[in-house]
């Protein structure tokens, strides 16, 4: 899903601080990945991952919620993709601490000794079946390439132990993560249910998972009132970034 309150241009989207280009992405910038981007939260990070970065959003959205000492690793498995990431990275005022990796998270993950204070990934959610149109498209959104308990595997490896593993799903596949996360020794720490307005059911869920057992918040953000005008929750998370908000 788009956004009308940012500018496009040259198939991508102006946001307040940088631009985003994706046309060579399979997946599109939209709101799954604008509001992961924004509340994932940032307090204490050193370093950050990015697991599937696609066009660079995530790594870009984070990057400008830190500070410059920050320095962020976005992994992407589709080299068109990857390409794109590392060139709006480039014409972003935050070149110099985030690095776009062309790999397969899960082998690139066995060669890493350092650990992530935070990792964030818009995951991939369909059960392979039904074509969609390209393979790189298949890729990005179909867990074939990436299984859930191959990413929450390779996040257990990658994560410090006081830090925040968070993903962006639909409401009914991320409960069965979250169940599945559990079995596999992660505690949720922060969850919040995504509706599009008042009167409807949460479509999407945020969860922030840790291997640190600690307090859990839970919450609800509608993106629009009656009126149809974003919320004021909403507008005050992603006003950061959205042009004319």
């Amino acid at each position: 899903m788009s956004h009308p309150n940012t500018l496009l241009r040259r198939n991508g989207f102006t946001f307040k601080q940088f631009f985003v280009a994706h046309d060579r992405c399979a997946m599109k910038v939209g709101t799954d990945g604008i509001l992961l981007g924004a509340w994932s939260p940032v307090a204490g990070v050193k370093r950050i991952l990015d697991i599937g970065s696609g066009s660079g959003l995530l790594a870009l959205m984070l990057a400008q919620r830190t500070g410059e000492q920050i320095s962020i690793d976005a992994v992407e498995l589709d080299e068109q993709a990857a390409g794109q990431a590392a060139e709006n990275v480039a014409e972003s005022p935050w070149a110099a601490r985030v690095q776009v990796i062309c790999a397969d998270v899960v082998t690139w993950a066995t060669g890493q000794t350092g650990r992530y204070d935070l990792i964030v990934s818009n995951p991939p959610y369909f059960a392979p079946g039904v074509a969609c149109g390209t393979t790189e498209r298949e890729k990005a959104r179909y867990t074939g390439s990436l299984t859930h308990h191959a990413l929450l595997t390779c996040a257990a490896n990658l994560i410090s132990e006081e830090g925040f593993f968070c993903v962006v799903l639909p409401t009914e596949t991320g409960d069965l993560f979250l169940e599945q996360a559990r079995e596999m020794g992660w505690h949720l720490r922060l969850r919040t249910d995504i509706a599009e307005t008042e009167g409807r059911l949460p479509h999407r869920v945020l969860l922030a998972l840790s291997p640190h057992q600690g307090e859990s918040f839970t919450d609800r953000l509608v993106i629009r009132g009656a009126d149809q005008r974003y919320s004021d929750d909403y507008t005050a998370l992603t006003r950061p970034f959205y042009l004319f908000m």
